[in-house]
């Protein structure tokens, strides 16, 4: 079948409508490109134009109407939320005279998780369907008078193209575990030096002392406990950021709508809850996004945000755990680092040189970093 064109521009996700969202989306297996999660950050008042986040989606269709490909796609007014830092060339552009806000931002807000960002129906040429994404998001980014086009986490295929396509390609780490087809938590720990599986069990031991520890999803999650989980999360919030990015609305949304991906593990002692983590399930791995707690317990975040999602993806079969952003005390408890990625269209050439030349040199760094870490540092057995 025919494609269009040109691709239209919609202000919500709901213009679009999760039918034709989601025929573009859902092969993909990634919760955070679904139509339910876009649309519950944007009627939660999370992802909208006051809050900085202009939703500027972009679909495509075939020449019967039908949706062949979709790109969320927002025009920022700062680059908070983002989890892949560019304040230093918003800075150095305008110290220069330069005007680096609005501009475009292909994500999921608040999200730094891998994902698909061109999303294209199946059976739909995908070369074509990509390009033609790209080129009306680059003609929104010059019609907004926007300074970049910026797509972060994206699939490593779909970076190698987007640098093919001559935007910069910009590399960094996180920390990922691996499931190397464990039978369970005790057969993961058989892997690792001796040392590292009696420190593994002794913080679970301190850890779940004098606690119950419950993980929740599906009908199992209540109000009572997002009421709970927001405490935890306004607080470390807070304290940790200086402004959470989440409303209450939007947990019962997620909770409402998308309650068969989400697993929420939550502690309390006494009856009374006392800390909690939220994981969001794909088709091939479990994605851990927020923590919080309100009664300081020794390695309770480390149970909680890296054992139990362990345990659990080995108990479903899932290939990895993403824990987010940052965090090298990640290597000791079995995630390894991993390179995650992000492709930047600069449309001021005194700019654009700049950034090339700084994200070229940042690349080769994070792979030798990777490298190094991995051989320094990998709680796992050597072999011979």
């Amino acid at each position: 079948m025919k494609l269009k064109t040109v691709v239209s521009v919609h202000r919500r996700i709901s213009e679009i409508g999760r039918e034709a969202w989601d025929d573009c989306a859902n092969a993909a297996g990634n919760p955070f490109v679904r139509y339910d999660f876009l649309d519950s950050l944007e009627a939660s008042d999370c992802a909208v134009e006051r809050a900085g986040w202009g939703p500027t989606h972009l679909r495509l269709d075939h020449e019967d109407g039908s949706a062949a490909a979709v790109m969320p796609l927002y025009l920022k007014g700062h680059s908070q939320g983002e989890y892949i830092f560019d304040h230093a060339w918003a800075e150095a552009y305008e110290r220069a005279g330069g005007r680096y806000y609005p501009k475009l931002l292909s994500a999921a807000p608040f999200t730094p998780a891998t994902g698909p960002r061109l999303l294209v129906r199946p059976g739909v040429d995908e070369g074509e369907a990509r390009r033609l994404l790209l080129e009306g998001a680059l003609a929104v980014c010059g019609r907004n008078g926007a300074s970049s086009l910026h797509v972060n986490f994206p699939t490593e295929p779909e970076w190698r193209w987007l640098g093919e396509r001559g935007l910069a390609l910009r590399e960094g780490r996180q920390y990922h575990w691996l499931n190397a087809g464990y039978g369970d938590f005790d057969d993961f720990l058989g892997a690792l030096s001796s040392g590292r599986r009696k420190t593994i069990r002794r913080e679970r031991r301190d850890a779940q002392a004098g606690l119950e520890i419950l993980c929740l999803t599906g009908a199992e999650l209540t109000e009572e406990h997002w009421d709970a989980f927001f405490g935890f999360y306004m607080d470390t919030g807070s304290r940790k950021w200086g402004r959470p990015y989440l409303t209450r609305a939007f947990f019962s949304l997620l909770g409402e709508r998308m309650a068969d991906r989400v697993l929420l593990v939550m502690a309390r002692r006494g009856g009374r809850w006392i800390a909690g983590a939220l994981n969001l399930i794909g088709d091939e791995a479990l994605f851990g996004r927020n923590w919080g707690c309100v009664e300081d317990v020794p390695f309770l975040h480390f149970e909680l945000c890296y054992y139990q999602a362990i345990e659990w993806a080995i108990g479903r079969g899932l290939a990895r755990v993403e824990a987010g952003a940052q965090g090298e005390h990640k290597i000791s408890r079995g995630y390894l680092p991993t390179p995650v990625y992000s492709a930047h269209y600069i449309a001021d050439p005194a700019l654009r040189a700049p950034v090339e030349r700084f994200v070229a040199q940042e690349r080769g760094n994070v792979e030798r970093e990777i490298e190094w870490l991995a051989e320094e540092y990998s709680p796992f057995r050597k072999e011979g």
